[in-house]
């Protein structure tokens, strides 16, 4: 089935695409543009990456880039994957294939020439488009009619696609979030229940590239409590989750015109203490700077701030810090942010303009010039970082009780 041209479309624009695509549109074999950037271009979104669908094996594809003066390198070579840049953009070319082995988590593939056999081993309807090089939409499972109702659904039998790989419950969810409307496809969601127990199986870092990504749609507020109440997300962090304040939360950042934050929207939605961070990281493989942000937020700030409360916060704890904690606030007690927000955006830390030299002249030295330091430091923050060096030196004075 056939659709409308996509040869206005931006990505087409692309350097390097349309040369590529004809390198590869010779001597019997065909490539054809394939997944997210037809659905996004059709739905008129953004296109970020641009993957090719051949006939040709990938033998065929690096032997044809190189001798093109092309890079080609490859990436899953296993999976028939060769990325070959041009123009300055890398483009993952695949050859059509089957899987033959599935265990749930990785599968044993064979190349083949049928595009309706590469679209139906494929996991949802609106990811099995094609286009030619010539821009015409090719759609083999009725993908355009379920982008057109905004519907995620499974290619054939949804039991079926997910025990290929369990991941493909997350993608369902995330795919959902990002183009779904209503509710979740019945037929998908049940299948998704029914195959909950294969979602431990997963390495953890598939699980945390699928959960960070989706906690970022659009769409993530309510999708999360269909998964919470499906008990689908719980046994992915290992303890409880709280979608009402995760809903929350996008709602402050939305209120503010703060941007999605993957990390802040995890610390909504699995975070009850400071000790949860270490579990999450061990659940989640995060990295050390990730755990260490969960970790910061703690506590969230319960109560009104002003705007010099907001820049002592900023100093001593670092700006998205202290945006963390009083979004947080906002969504956990109903504390308005927007004191932080601001600061955060028109106020940059000073640095204590006195040094342990200024002192050390004044005769301090050893653990009493680290206190009487210390004692500067606090009495400069309370009274709201002064500059002028005659504040400043009352200030140094009275810490040191001259």
């Amino acid at each position: 089935m056939t659709g409308r041209p996509l040869a206005g479309a931006a990505f087409w624009g692309q350097p390097g695409l349309l040369d590529l695509l004809a390198l590869l549109n010779r001597d019997g074999e065909e490539a054809r543009v394939v997944g997210g950037a037809v659905r996004n271009a059709l739905l008129g979104q953004e296109v970020s990456d641009v993957d090719i669908a051949t006939t040709a094996l990938p033998e065929v594809v690096s032997a044809r880039a190189r001798a093109a003066g092309l890079k080609a390198v490859p990436t899953g070579i296993a999976h028939g994957t060769v990325t070959v840049v041009a123009g300055e953009h890398a483009f993952e070319v695949t050859t059509l294939r089957e899987d033959t082995e599935t265990d749930g988590r990785r599968a044993v593939v064979r190349f083949g020439r049928s595009w309706t056999h590469d679209a139906e081993r494929r996991d949802f309807t609106i990811n099995a488009l094609y286009a030619t090089a010539e821009g015409e939409v090719i759609d083999l499972v009725d993908g355009r009619a379920d982008l057109a109702r905004r519907r995620v659904r499974f290619i054939g039998d949804a039991d079926a696609r997910i025990r290929e790989d369990y991941l493909r419950v997350l993608r369902l969810f995330r795919f959902h979030a990002f183009y779904g409307e209503g509710a979740v496809d019945g037929e998908a969601l049940g299948a998704a229940v029914r195959a909950r127990a294969g979602l431990l199986g997963l390495s953890r870092e598939r699980v945390r590239a699928e959960l960070l990504k989706l906690l970022l749609a659009p769409r993530a507020a309510p999708t999360l409590a269909v998964m919470s109440d499906c008990g689908l997300i719980q046994p992915l962090l290992a303890g409880l989750a709280d979608a009402g304040l995760f809903a929350r939360l996008v709602a402050a950042e939305a209120r503010h015109g703060v941007p999605p934050d993957a990390v802040r929207r995890l610390a909504a939605l699995a975070l009850r203490g400071p000790d949860d961070a270490e579990r999450l990281r061990e659940k989640l493989r995060l990295s050390n700077a990730e755990a260490r942000r969960l970790a910061a937020v703690f506590p969230p700030l319960p109560g009104p701030a002003d705007a010099a409360a907001a820049r002592r916060l900023i100093y001593q704890a670092e700006a998205e810090t202290a945006l963390d904690r009083a979004l947080l606030g906002e969504a956990r007690w109903g504390f308005d942010a927007a004191a932080v927000v601001a600061t955060t955006r028109n106020w940059i830390p000073p640095r204590l303009p006195v040094k342990a030299e200024d002192l050390m002249a004044r005769g301090l030295k050893g653990p009493a010039l680290g206190k009487a330091l210390e004692r500067v430091e606090q009495s400069w923050i309370k009274a709201d970082f002064p500059e002028s060096p005659a504040q400043i030196h009352a200030l140094v004075a009275q810490a040191l009780g001259a």
